[in-house]
């Protein structure tokens, strides 16, 4: 590609893949359409085409494109305040933790940026707690994982994962670490020793494919941690904030872990902002000069912050997530023997197994596109669908028929 087409503000869809694949490192495969605009429910590419957005960024455009309490909440800050750094107070990360902390029933925010970082805040801030707290000797501390887990992929997180496309070629791996089924309650238990300071699970796995634990498997980890005095870690940086129809996924089951981490939607798709939440009982365990970020906490990150907590302080998107999620697996359901061997849902998040004999996850994607719904696949042969929490009933209805259509055009 030519080099003046660096300076051109309109170039076609082509240039633009041509121009990405050219400078932009291959860590992704993403379909082939470029993104311009959007607004709530829905994007438009740079050719004037519209789509149904039904993966709303892993879920951190929760609350849709340019929600405009999340827009005004930004704009306002932009003229005040961005960064300061942690070596200064300043006025909003106060009010931010104090919400969030009162939305999570717990005491403590440690506010960071990306939800990777969260979760390696919330390994450091277990191990501390164990040596600090708990008594566990030097170096000898372990936190047991669930298999099929994502919670990111640094080198620290990619070392318990399961899945070779992540974890191959990375080592040497952090020490550490146990694996257990998920949702097998009894072998998490026979797991845990006394050098066991954390348990680390997503409530809901959502790379894995939305796969949706046992009824009372939540129950049997709190009470399991509670007995052995283990921490328990709630990784719900998708599956939270209204995506599973409640503010956490633990709350299907009244369960409240020791630690949230959190992320994504926390952001409203402005900022990249995530935290993690525990009572002071556990983050106490940290000290000044222990863990800290340039930009964790800043006054823009609080002030966006503050404007998504306020959201769901009403509890609406919640309900709409609920509502329309039952609408979801209704719809799906039909679909069950005409294309799609089965499926998971929680909320407006769905994890759709596609026949094989269809076609891949990925084609069914593309047929997608093809008929402006954006999905993404996991796993080779399952569909994620997460549409904005701003979705209506017909926009529901739109993208399993958009669906249905995808698969009669796969099936000839």
């Amino acid at each position: 590609m030519s080099s003046d087409l660096l300076v051109e503000t309109h170039l076609s869809t082509a240039q633009y893949i041509e121009l990405d694949e050219a400078h932009a490192a291959h860590t992704y495969h993403p379909l082939p359409v470029v993104l311009r605009e959007g607004a709530g429910a829905w994007v438009t590419d740079v050719e004037g085409r519209r789509y149904l957005d039904c993966l709303a960024g892993y879920s951190a455009l929760n609350f849709g494109h340019g929600h405009p309490a999340l827009l005004a909440a930004a704009h306002d800050q932009l003229d005040r305040l961005t960064l300061t750094s942690r070596a200064f107070h300043h006025d909003l990360l106060g009010a931010f933790t104090a919400e969030l902390a009162a939305l999570c029933g717990m005491d403590a925010v440690l506010p960071m940026n990306s939800g990777a970082e969260a979760v390696e805040t919330a390994l450091k801030l277990a191990r501390k707690w164990g040596y600090e707290v708990k008594g566990v000797s030097p170096d000898q501390a372990n936190i047991i994982v669930a298999r099929d887990n994502f919670h990111g992929r640094t080198i620290s997180i990619v070392s318990f994962s399961t899945d070779p496309t992540a974890k191959a070629n990375f080592g040497p791996f952090t020490p550490g670490f146990r694996e257990v089924a998920f949702g097998d309650a009894d072998q998490l238990a026979q797991a845990i020793d006394a050098n066991t300071v954390a348990v680390l699970i997503e409530p809901i796995q959502g790379e894995a494919g939305v796969v949706i634990p046992p009824d009372g498997y939540l129950r049997a980890v709190r009470e399991i941690c509670t007995e052995a005095n283990v921490v328990f870690m709630a990784d719900e940086i998708q599956s939270g904030l209204g995506r599973a129809g409640t503010t956490f996924a633990c709350d299907y089951e009244n369960v409240r872990p020791d630690v949230y981490i959190l992320g994504k939607a926390l952001g409203g798709g402005i900022m990249p902002v995530s935290a993690v939440v525990s009572t002071w009982d556990v983050m106490g365990a940290l000290h000044p000069g222990e863990h800290g970020s340039t930009f964790g906490g800043n006054p823009l990150a609080c002030a966006v912050g503050r404007a998504v907590v306020g959201l769901l302080a009403t509890g609406e998107f919640q309900q709409r997530s609920a509502v329309l999620g039952a609408q979801l697996a209704d719809r799906l359901a039909s679909l069950v023997g005409n294309g799609v061997v089965g499926f998971r849902s929680r909320g407006l998040w769905a994890g759709v197994d596609i026949d094989p004999a269809i076609g891949t996850g990925r084609q069914v994607c593309e047929a997608l596109l093809r008929r402006g719904v954006l999905a993404k696949d996991t796993h080779g042969s399952t569909v994620r669908l997460a549409p904005t929490l701003v979705v209506t009933t017909g926009e529901v209805d739109h993208a399993i028929d958009a669906l249905a259509a995808a698969l009669t055009d796969l099936a000839h």
